[in-house]
């Protein structure tokens, strides 16, 4: 069998849950082939897999990494019809040459188009059926004109997979409640298959053991910043935290990740503070916190749950995805959120503080990591994804 992932390249997040899928096909002897761009691109071929470059389609972001909703919808951002059907044509080229027998998107218009005319069986991989324009006055028209109109547009685009799979936990742990309101007529070829989980807690070594071997005070309560996101939210958030936690008092351990793809997995010690530019340690580090300090990504808060860790979270500012996780994290019970005009050392410290002394929200999150423990999204995902191919 040949299967054709398609990842989105915005950020790591989907082309960090496509890939342990892939790896359970290629497993199965089927042959893959990953079509991508951005980031993500260093990422899949890091993983070994043969990967070829899309035509990028992205979202403009500010300075300080605030999602620019003007400019995207002005060219060259999101909704350029030229870019979009350039990838679509892009993507129709890779498939007549690969010949796969089944594609998986993840999270992409264009390669669920390209399949469709080529008639190749197609899986669709979401953990949000639509975009939220946020309701802001100087946003108020554009979202009345987006949630009239793209929802149903985007919706007979999505169904048009042979099956859509939703990354995301049933209720109550559902986090991207917001954005899957997903019309009766499209729910009978939708499943949600929890979070794509490619190490269990079970497969890692104890935190002390994992501390012990990376070098940090097992005495101390350690924290770990993974930072995620475009370049641009990266580059400022990261900047901002690194200021913030070099003033932590030394009875903190803190480590960051930057989450460069391709570059140096030495870290960088400075003091009580340690930064990779990049890491294949990410579960260790989840699994060796107390508490995690981190944007509010779907895929990264569904690893906080999974591993029952207390969570920080920093969403994106008009980045509606992340605010309305960053919501759901805190109504669930597992999180508190600080919006990013608001990170300074006194409120991050404070959050930090009563994270880890709150001995109800600690409770809550290890009932939390008990609850949703069942779910094995990975197994899901390769047998929908072996069936449609037959």
């Amino acid at each position: 069998m040949r299967a054709y992932f398609a990842p989105s390249g915005i950020g790591l997040g989907h082309v960090a849950r496509s890939i342990p899928i892939a790896k359970a096909l290629q497993k199965n002897g089927t042959e893959i082939l990953f079509s991508t761009y951005g980031q993500a691109i260093n990422h899949a071929r890091t993983e070994g897999f043969p990967t070829l470059s899309a035509p990028p389609i992205s979202y403009a972001v500010e300075s300080n990494g605030t999602v620019d909703f003007r400019s995207t919808t002005a060219f060259p951002g999101i909704f350029s019809s030229f870019i979009f059907l350039k990838q679509t044509q892009t993507e129709i080229s890779y498939m007549k040459s690969f010949r796969p027998d089944v594609v998986v998107s993840d999270s992409r218009l264009s390669p669920i188009i390209a399949s469709w005319l080529l008639g190749v069986p197609r899986v669709l991989i979401l953990n949000q059926f639509y975009v939220i324009i946020p309701r802001r006055k100087r946003f108020l028209r554009l979202a009345k004109l987006v949630d009239n109109g793209t929802l149903t547009m985007i919706g007979r685009v999505w169904v048009a997979s042979n099956a859509v799979l939703i990354v995301d936990f049933p209720p109550p742990y559902t986090l991207s409640l917001l954005n899957l309101r997903i019309p009766p007529r499209y729910k009978k070829r939708t499943k949600l298959i929890g979070p794509i989980l490619p190490v269990r807690p079970e497969e890692v070594p104890d935190k002390f053991e994992i501390r012990r071997k990376l070098g940090f005070d097992p005495h101390k309560l350690l924290i770990y910043a993974p930072i995620s996101g475009q370049p641009k939210e990266k580059a400022f958030v990261s900047g901002l935290l690194h200021q913030i936690f070099s003033s932590f008092p030394s009875k903190y351990g803190i480590v960051m990740s930057l989450g460069y793809p391709g570059a140096s997995s030495e870290p960088i010690r400075k003091g009580h503070l340690t930064i990779y530019r990049w890491t294949n340690l990410y579960y260790e580090l989840v699994k060796a916190c107390d508490v995690m300090v981190t944007r509010a990504g779907h895929g990264t808060l569904s690893v906080a749950m999974c591993y029952g860790k207390p969570t920080v979270a920093i969403p994106v500012p008009n980045h509606t995805e992340q605010l309305g996780n960053a919501h759901r994290a805190e109504k669930i019970g597992f999180a508190k959120v600080i919006p990013q005009e608001l990170l300074t050392f006194e409120n991050l410290f404070s959050a930090v503080e009563e994270t880890v002394n709150d001995d109800s929200l600690i409770s809550r999150v290890e009932q939390i990591q008990r609850d949703v423990s069942k779910f094995n999204a990975i197994q899901n995902a390769v047998e929908a994804i072996q069936n449609i191919a037959k």
